[in-house]
Order: structure tokens, then sequence, then C-alpha cells
């Protein structure tokens, strides 16, 4: 090692990344994943959900542990306030995916980070999901996502890592594209 070797550990893996990515681009049917979620109605607005099981790699997967959430709404809603709102957790995944893409990237880019916090606000008019105004869409209006970042580089670089992120953030492209859903019923 000599002196200008720059020793950065943010605690990404960078090499079984592009071995992963060598090895999809040469079998990239086994590229196709898909992320499960269940959730059951406890009681009110308030449900619980959990997260095992995923398909990729051609095959059944499991996490390492069962991840649960629960969800509801606050008590200014008459609810119990039991979770997070279901609209917070898009938030809580926009933030976590932007900071997940900004570590993976700054460690690509021999960048040392020292701190990085997302803050993410999204602005919704609750006329349009109470049926009080139709013309009022049910979502998010807005949301701005405010990166601080603490880091051995430059400005310019610290915004070219966010801006990567943002290109590559799996999250980011829910949110702002269209994505096909169905809604099934049992029969």
């Amino acid at each position: 090692m000599n002196q200008y070797t720059k020793i950065v550990n943010n605690g990404v893996d960078i090499n079984a990344l592009i071995a992963a990515r060598e090895a999809l681009t040469e079998a990239p049917e086994a590229a196709q994943f898909q992320w499960r979620a269940t959730c059951n109605w406890v009681n009110g607005t308030h449900s619980h959900s959990e997260v095992e099981q995923f398909f990729g790699l051609g095959e059944d997967q499991c996490h390492k542990r069962c991840f649960k959430f629960d969800a509801d709404h606050p008590e200014v809603f008459s609810a119990e306030d039991n979770g997070a709102t279901p609209v917070e957790y898009v938030l809580v995944g926009l933030a976590s995916c932007l900071t997940a893409g900004v570590a993976t990237i700054a460690q690509h880019r021999n960048i040392q980070l020292n701190s990085v916090t997302a803050t993410v606000m999204g602005d919704m008019d609750l006329q349009g999901i109470l049926g009080i105004d139709s013309d009022v869409r049910n979502g998010y209006q807005s949301i701005l996502v405010h990166f601080n970042v603490d880091a051995d580089a430059s400005q310019e670089e610290i915004e070219a890592l966010v801006a990567q992120s943002q290109k590559r953030s799996a999250v980011f492209d829910i949110v702002t594209n269209p994505t096909r859903v169905a809604v099934e019923t049992n029969q």
C-alpha cells in the first residue's frame, strides 16, 4: 500500500455487489425478484404486517428473521396511534432506499462517510381521502428529501452521490412513476 491509497469503510461490500451484478448480467432470469408482505387487520385502523419471504435468484428466499410493522392512524383521526401511518411508511422506504444508495455509491467512489441524515417530508391535502373534494388527489401532492451528508468529499462530490442514488433508487422510481397495481378479493 502506498501513501496515495485511501481505505474507505462505509459498511458496504462493493466487491460482492459487483460480482452479483456480473452474475446477473450473465443470468438475467435470476434478477427477477418478487418482494412480499402480509398484512392483517387488528382493530379500527390498526394493522400488523410481516415481511419474511421473497423470491429471487430463481427460488424462494427468507430473510434472516421476520420483520414486523404496525400501522395505524394518529389520535387526531380518532384512532389508537399504534404505529406509523401507511403514508409515513412510504417516506421511510424512500429515505432508506436513497440513504443506502448514498452509502453504496460513496463506497464505490472511495468516499468516506462520517454521517448521513435524510429528512423526508410529504405534503398531503386530506380533502381527497375524506371525500370532501374529488379534485384533490388522495396521495402526496409533493415530497421533499433533504440530505445532510458529512463526508470526506467536496460539495460537488456529495451532490453527485445523492444524484446517483436517486437515479438508481427503486423506491424513488416507484414513487415518481406509475406502477401497475392489481387488487383482488377472494371469491
